[in-house]
């Protein structure tokens, strides 16, 4: 298999490795990545798995035959994990990353911006009469 997924597969096999399913209920990592088993899966696992898919899809996609398979390094993951970043398995930027600002909730309510060009409006009408 080509390099650009190497470092996701290993990561899933370690987290398939480690989850109840296999550990727990002793079924194969294959077993535990097919339709009933999947979903007992944890967060962790199930993400993996998804970005891997969409890893080996990018490699036959003709849009990306270019730049190549953008691939995901799992170390960046466990560190955007531990700082508590958004993170996106696959290529790109996170969707989520920085959206949400940090508030203590005595911050005044921006206006809206209708509200803004009324007055706005109404100075410009109080000038034009003076």
């Amino acid at each position: 298999m080509p390099s650009s997924c190497k470092e996701i597969r290993a990561a899933l096999a370690q987290c398939l490795q480690e989850s109840e399913c296999v550990m727990v209920q002793r079924h194969t990592a294959a077993e535990c990545l097919r339709s009933p088993l999947a979903e007992t899966l944890p967060t962790k696992c199930q993400q993996l798995k998804k970005g891997f898919g969409e890893c080996r899809r990018g490699m036959i996609d003709m849009r990306k035959r270019f730049r190549g398979n953008q691939p995901i390094t799992f170390k960046s993951l466990e560190t955007s994990e531990q700082s508590g970043e958004g993170y996106q398995l696959y290529a790109g930027r996170s969707a989520f990353a920085g959206a949400v600002k940090k508030t203590d909730g005595n911050e005044p309510e921006p206006k809206d911006w209708r509200e803004i060009e009324n007055e706005k409006y109404r100075k410009e009408q109080e000038a034009q009469k003076r």
